[in-house]
């Protein structure tokens, strides 16, 4: 079983940065899903960044959410992302 949400914090550009119980943070790219469904009023900045931390995971007022599972599994390790991104501006 995947680890629970304890925090997240959205970015200008899409993007979650999620931390969970187990000391992880994942950075969770929400644009692929866009243009998907129910996901389409995430477009809206102001709506976006109104995410929360519901039962373990993520969700908006209009009840989009991503599961626990989808964030840790597909979201980059923010530690090795901040470092590479580190070592390509050099």
């Amino acid at each position: 079983m995947s680890p629970s949400v304890v925090s997240v914090q959205p970015t200008d550009d899409y993007k979650l940065i999620v931390s969970f119980d187990n000391s992880d943070t994942k950075l969770f790219d929400v644009s692929p899903y866009l243009d998907k469904g129910i996901f389409q009023e995430l477009k809206d900045v102001s709506y976006f960044k109104r995410v929360s931390v519901a039962f373990g995971s993520v969700e908006w007022p209009n009840e989009q959410d991503f599961s626990y599972d989808t964030l840790y599994l597909l979201g980059g390790n923010l530690t090795e992302i901040l470092q590479y991104n580190q070592k390509a501006d050099r």
